[in-house]
């Protein structure tokens, strides 16, 4: 029996349900806890087995997958949204509600197996082909915080010059080793700059900061 990463799976779609539970559960290291077929169920779920991850469709009855996500948004579990639409108008509150993925129901299964354990070490994961175009509207949808940012210097005083790079690369899609490699330090210190970092952004995962970088013109929107 699977004794690693505790999962939580929630889709309004039978064959859906019992797919993502049959592919998960022949994986290493994750266990899938519950099923649940709407969002109340989920969230119940979630509550009462205290899952590491939370896979919810977006759309579904009762409560919706962004609901969901806003009820659990400082409970310790880390949601991976999941959805058949390629820029669902969802996808925006699932952000804001501090999902910390998102991920289209066609995706590889290995895909959706690495996402899941990514996002159970806080690291915040969209589906590569999606990116951009999320990213991009997000961020013409919003208005900007007031930051301004200006060559050499930290946002506005928020950041200081250290958690500005950091951030640049996170926007990039680089992992911690990735940015502790560019930046010439180690790993366990870029995880101490971003635990530092996300409170001054009111992020509260590495997908929320990279949302805040593009909205606050710290770094260009893509292929601007």
């Amino acid at each position: 029996m699977n004794t690693g990463i505790r999962v939580v799976i929630a889709d309004d779609q039978p064959l859906v349900r019992k797919g993502l539970a049959a592919l998960l559960a022949a994986e290493d290291g994750i266990e899938v806890v519950g099923v649940a077929e709407d969002g109340a169920e989920a969230l119940r779920m979630i509550r009462q087995l205290g899952p590491d991850v939370a896979c919810l469709d977006i759309r579904m009855p009762r409560m919706n997958g962004v609901e969901v996500a806003r009820a659990v948004q400082h409970d310790p579990v880390e949601v991976l949204m999941l959805t058949t639409f390629d820029l669902d108008e969802y996808v925006f509150g699932a952000l804001e509600a501090g999902a910390a993925g998102f991920l289209l129901k066609d995706s590889d299964p290995d895909v959706i197996a690495h996402a899941i354990r990514e996002v159970a070490l806080g690291r915040g994961l969209i589906d590569q082909g999606l990116t951009r175009r999320v990213l991009r509207a997000f961020a013409v949808r919003r208005a900007p915080q007031p930051v301004t940012v200006r060559p050499g210097t930290a946002a506005d005083g928020i950041l200081t010059l250290r958690e500005l790079d950091i951030l640049r690369l996170l926007a990039q899609g680089m992992s911690n080793s990735d940015i502790a490699a560019e930046l010439h330090i180690e790993a366990s210190t870029v995880k101490s700059h971003l635990a530092r970092m996300l409170p001054k952004l009111g992020a509260s995962s590495r997908l929320q900061a990279v949302v805040w970088a593009y909205q606050n013109r710290v770094v260009a929107l893509p292929d601007q």
